[in-house]
């Protein structure tokens, strides 16, 4: 089995819902869909997977199997800040990225404030139900886990994950990434709004739909 299951290999088994398209794995992995392609040829080829009205795993083993060996991965080799986003998506439980996150998700990737490299955590909204779960999950992959961001100094790596109960989800997703509704968004930056203003007047920007009546200039800020 494991020589099969190469990095490419393992995460496509494990992005995939059943019933998904190359196209969606990929999406979801955001990883090149010709990669993704030969990574399914491989594992079909194997028996590990079935591409029949989209693709299915066909055996809970196998993807025991694949997330024994991302997570080893992992401890070998820490993630990447781009490798963290896509871990969740590895669990069995909803989630929905949230609080910068999901201003982060909504600007696609055009707004990015509060965070440094060395000193990055990720928000995501979980249910209640599902926090000890979760809390399991990350660290099979060395990721700490917290209800609110902790410092820098008491940390052993660069990255943490908030998490933020709730009791149930509303998710939307822009580019493969699950997040919070845009509503409520607009919400949490309108809340924290010296600290946003400019991602409001980017939102406004990049949806028409939107009228937020929000300008913003960097000759103001500099004045401020």
């Amino acid at each position: 089995m494991y020589e099969v299951l190469d990095d490419t290999a393992a995460q496509t088994i494990l992005a995939i819902e059943s019933g998904d398209s190359i196209r969606r794995v990929a999406q979801h992995l955001h990883t090149p869909y010709e990669t993704v392609r030969q990574a399914v040829n491989r594992l079909e080829d194997a028996g590990y997977v079935s591409y029949d009205d989209g693709l299915t795993v066909v055996d809970e083993r196998v993807h025991d199997a694949a997330l024994e060996l991302v997570a080893a991965s992992a401890g070998v080799s820490p993630p990447s800040i781009e490798e963290t986003y896509v871990i969740p998506q590895f669990s069995d439980w909803p989630f929905a990225f949230t609080r910068i996150d999901a201003v982060y998700v909504w600007t696609q990737g055009g707004y990015q404030v509060g965070r440094e490299p060395d000193n990055y955590p990720l928000f995501l909204a979980v249910r209640e139900q599902d926090v000890d779960a979760w809390e399991t999950f990350f660290e099979w992959f060395d990721l700490p886990t917290a209800f609110e961001r902790q410092p820098r100094d008491e940390l052993d790596g660069p990255l943490q994950i908030v998490l933020e109960p709730h009791t149930s989800l509303d998710i939307e997703h822009v580019e493969g990434y699950p997040v919070i509704p845009r509503a409520e968004t607009i919400e949490y930056m309108r809340e924290n709004y010296a600290q946003f203003q400019s991602g409001l007047a980017m939102l406004d920007r990049m949806y028409e739909d939107l009228d937020l009546g929000v300008t913003y200039r960097e000759t103001e800020r500099a004045q401020s």
